[in-house]
């Protein structure tokens, strides 16, 4: 073993630290990856198990937001993405947004959301369905179905608040948005809000559905199995050279050393 006593010498102990701290990111970067990917496959589960799940109260899976109008209440456990839930209530037409931008089929239109007002006066914004951008251009109103009278019972699925959404902007008489976020547009609402909106899945005629999109789990097992692919790679590269460096140099590199040494 003496012959690997150069790896106590700074230069390959520097090499050393710099091999192991650079498996030591590939590895922490797979971990990473692993993760992700666990988070996407949960929430592929919860996606196939909601088509046929029996839907639970809305109560039980999103807290009941306070009594203050114009406000929120906390957001839901992150596995309750996707939950297949029910409510009843009223529809308020009168405070109607549409998201633009909204992609379906390969086609970009507008979602409308609609608040459904509960018998204790708290409302959840419901998205009713997707429709198309108005044949006269994409800067006209599209047609929207009107809500429903009345008292509805509404089956959906849970989704939490969208990131970065500000409040309505009012254009050509209706409000729009681009995120979904209750906590922006609670204010403009007079009663308390729920931190989450439902997806119908029953969308009334002249709406369609916007269907669950599953994750792609599997690129991420993909990145999981590269990191430490490269982190094995890199471990072996080290040993190879200090290998190689221990061993000496080979008989035809000493024969190059003599033919290139002036006579």
């Amino acid at each position: 073993m003496l012959v690997y006593r150069f790896l106590a010498s700074p230069r390959w102990l520097g090499y050393a630290a710099l091999t192991v701290a650079a498996a030591t990111v590939m590895v922490l970067l797979g971990l990473w990856q692993l993760d992700r990917y666990h988070q996407r496959a949960s929430i592929n589960a919860r996606i196939t198990a909601g088509t046929s799940a029996t839907p639970v109260p809305l109560t039980d899976a999103v807290p009941r937001p306070a009594g203050t109008p114009g406000t929120t209440g906390p957001a839901p456990h992150a596995d309750t993405e996707w939950l297949r839930v029910r409510v009843t209530g009223q529809f308020d037409p009168s405070r109607e947004i549409l998201v633009r931008g909204r992609t379906v089929e390969g086609r970009v239109g507008f979602e409308v959301l609609t608040p459904l007002v509960l018998s204790d006066g708290t409302a959840v914004l419901v998205d009713r369905g997707w429709v198309p951008p108005a044949e006269s251009g994409a800067l006209a109103m599209p047609s929207v179905p009107p809500a429903p009278p009345g008292e509805q019972t509404i089956l959906g699925r849970l989704r939490p608040s969208e990131s970065r959404g500000g409040p309505p902007k009012e254009v050509n008489g209706r409000l729009e948005i681009r995120r979904i976020t209750p906590s922006a547009l609670a204010p403009s609402m007079p009663y308390p809000v729920y931190n989450a909106y439902i997806s119908t899945d029953q969308p009334a005629p002249g709406l369609t559905a916007v269907a669950p999109e599953k994750q792609n789990a599997l690129q991420n097992a993909g990145y999981v199995l590269q990191w430490w692919l490269l982190a094995i790679l890199t471990l072996f590269g080290f040993a190879y050279l200090a290998r190689k460096e221990a061993r000496g140099p080979e008989p035809e590199d000493l024969l190059d050393d003599l033919a290139d040494s002036p006579a």
